[in-house]
C-alpha cells in the first residue's frame, strides 16, 4: 500500500515538473491544509500564512524545471514552507514580538468537544491532562511531535526540516515523552503512548 502511494506521489510530482496544470492543482489541494495548520503553529496571522503558501506554490510552478525528480513531497513542501514562514517572521517581527522564529512553535492543543463527549469520564480527565502537558512542552519538542505524528515523518525527515541532527531530534522527542510521562505518572506507559498518538493524529487524519 505504501509503495503504491509513493509511486502515485512520484507520478504527480513528475507531472508538476512537466507543467501539468491538473497535477499542480491536485498537489495544492493535497497539501495546502496541512501547510496552513503547520503555519498556525508559528503565527496566528492567517493572511501571512496564506501568502506564504501562495508564494511557495507560485515559486514551485515558476521554477519547476529546476526541481529534482526523486523527492519526498511532504518533506520538501514542509521544509520549504518553514523557511518562508521564518522569513516572513523576520521581515515583520511585530507579529510575534520576537525575531527568533527557530525557537517559537506555538502549538496549542484544545479539547475536541465531540471526542470528550463520547469518552469515558476517566479518559476525559486523561485527555485534559495530556492537553495541558502538551502545551507546557518547550517549542522545539512540540514541533518534533507535530512533524513526527501529525505529518507522519521519519526522524531523519523531521531533523532535515528543523535543520538539526537526527540524534538531537530523537533526544527532543525522548525528552518530550519523558516530561509527559513524569507529569502523567498515574497513566501507564502503553495507554499514554496510545493516548498521545490518537490525540495528536486527530488534527491530521
Amino acid at each position: 500500500m505504501k509503495d503504491r502511494l509513493i509511486a502515485a506521489d512520484n507520478i504527480l510530482w513528475n507531472n508538476v515538473i512537466l507543467g501539468d496544470q491538473q497535477a499542480y492543482r491536485e498537489l495544492y489541494e493535497m497539501y495546502a491544509d496541512m501547510l496552513f495548520r503547520y503555519g498556525l503553529r508559528y503565527i496566528k496571522d492567517t493572511s501571512t500564512i496564506k501568502d506564504c503558501i501562495q508564494e511557495l506554490f507560485t515559486s514551485l510552478y515558476h521554477y519547476r524545471s529546476n526541481l529534482a525528480h526523486d523527492v519526498n513531497i511532504r518533506f520538501y513542501l514542509l521544509r520549504s514552507f518553514r523557511r518562508k514562514i521564518h522569513q516572513a517572521v523576520k521581515k515583520n517581527a511585530t507579529i510575534l514580538h520576537t525575531v527568533n522564529a527557530e525557537d517559537y512553535f506555538s502549538v496549542v492543543y484544545e479539547p475536541d468537544a465531540e471526542q470528550l463527549l463520547i469518552a469515558a469520564e476517566q479518559q476525559q480527565e486523561m485527555l485534559r491532562l495530556l492537553v495541558r502537558e502538551l502545551n507546557e512542552l518547550p517549542a522545539r519538542q512540540k514541533e518534533v511531535l507535530f512533524l513526527k505524528f501529525n505529518c507522519n515523518l521519519s526522524y531523519e525527515e523531521v531533523a532535515g526540516i528543523m535543520k538539526i541532527s537526527v540524534p538531537t531530534c530523537r533526544t527532543l522527542a525522548y525528552r518530550a515523552f519523558r516530561q509527559l510521562r513524569a507529569n502523567m505518572e498515574k497513566v501507564p506507559v502503553l495507554p499514554l503512548i496510545i493516548l498521545l498518538m490518537s490525540w495528536i493524529s486527530r488534527e491530521h487524519p
